[in-house]
């Protein structure tokens, strides 16, 4: 696509850049095109801080960003918008190649960040996208994925993050690969642990949380050498939400250290 200025006149935005835009919601179009969507003045400011080089922005007249961009008008930034309420700018960036695949080592090269997420098979866009921001909270720089897990680069996951897929970096994996060649602990959360605030914690390790209906896998559960379960302390909740749970244990790890 064609780089035009921000200082340029309304009106450039053609069908075909429309259609091309609207097709990086799935997929097998963002891997094609090795591209992702980040929209609003939070989310695509947070990548731009952090040095994360554009394809081409689209931003309206309240946008206050001083890059360059394509000018649109509120009608057109609506129909390339993943959002029901557009805000001001969308951006195209490329998706960096070092996030979307990892060896085992990769978790010997962090002298200083020693503690993980490793996402077993997560569906829903909306909890990856705020348990990444739960990891950038709590100062987690690394989120492992399985191939089952869903893809970090979906607009609503990036718009989920609010900004901090800017800085924490998500790497797909053989999950069982994986655990099975660290020398770090692995910790899980599964409902025939014990309570996790009657166990030791490590200030280094790998945190396992599970798919949202199936929790983990029976493959990587062998694989959890310290299994965690938060208690309840009510009676109606039959269970936590996965990002809620990855919040709390994340706390009780960082609240020991």
């Amino acid at each position: 696509m064609k780089t035009l200025h921000r200082n340029d006149l309304k009106g450039h935005i053609s069908k075909n850049q429309i259609k091309f835009i609207r097709q990086l919601e799935l997929k097998k179009f963002r891997q094609r095109e090795g591209l992702f969507v980040a929209e609003g003045p939070k989310v695509v400011g947070d990548l731009l801080d952090c040095g994360w080089k554009p394809r081409q922005l689209f931003a309206t007249d309240a946008w206050t960003g001083q890059n360059e961009a394509i000018r649109v008008s509120d009608d057109e930034l609506r129909k390339i918008s993943f959002l029901q309420h557009p805000q001001q700018v969308l951006a195209l960036f490329p998706t960096p190649h070092d996030h979307s695949e990892a060896q085992p080592s990769l978790l010997e090269s962090h002298s200083s960040q020693r503690l993980f997420l490793a996402l077993d098979g997560i569906q829903d866009p909306g909890n990856l996208g705020t348990i990444i921001r739960i990891a950038d909270w709590f100062g987690i720089a690394t989120v492992f994925c399985s191939y089952e897990t869903a893809d970090a680069w979906n607009p609503k996951v990036v718009q989920a993050t609010m900004g901090s897929i800017a800085r924490v970096k998500v790497c797909y994996v053989n999950m069982e690969e994986l655990l099975r060649n660290t020398t770090l602990p692995v910790y899980g959360t599964l409902l025939d642990g014990d309570s996790i605030y009657g166990q030791q914690l490590s200030s280094e390790g790998i945190i396992v949380m599970g798919n949202e209906g199936n929790g983990i896998s029976p493959s990587v559960r062998q694989l959890v050498g310290h299994r965690l379960l938060i208690p309840a302390f009510g009676r109606g909740a039959e269970s936590l939400n996965v990002a809620i749970a990855t919040a709390i244990v994340c706390s009780e790890f960082r609240r020991r250290q």
